[in-house]
């Protein structure tokens, strides 16, 4: 499947690489949504709940729109007040330290 492109300006070409696209995003989640029905009429017909086809057709499971979000300092450096921690991941080099010292965690929390 070969074409000849080159008579096309880069705005027609732009075009067809938009429509084309949108198309296969169509066609792609048409093919996905048929899938997810064969999977839960073989699980219906066997007498099984499917969870995950369930929870597909519904939509969960899909990317949190929460990702990335900040989430308030809890815990902050009392030696130095701009080094703050949310409580979250891995615990920053300044805590680690102190907590070897044997201060308790509880020390370093922000209190409103």
């Amino acid at each position: 499947m070969s074409h000849d492109f080159s008579g096309y300006t880069a705005q027609e070409l732009q075009s067809l690489i938009d429509a084309a696209t949108k198309a296969l995003k169509e066609k792609l989640e048409s093919e996905r949504r048929e899938y997810l029905r064969q999977m839960s009429e073989l699980a219906s017909k066997a007498g099984v709940r499917f969870q995950i086809v369930e929870d597909l057709s519904k939509g969960v499971g899909a990317p949190s729109t929460r990702r990335g979000a900040k989430v308030p300092a809890k815990y902050q450096n009392p030696h130095n007040p701009a080094e703050k921690w949310s409580g979250r991941g891995v615990k920053p080099r300044w805590l680690q330290a102190l907590l070897a010292q044997g201060h308790d965690i509880k020390e370093f929390e922000i209190r409103a």
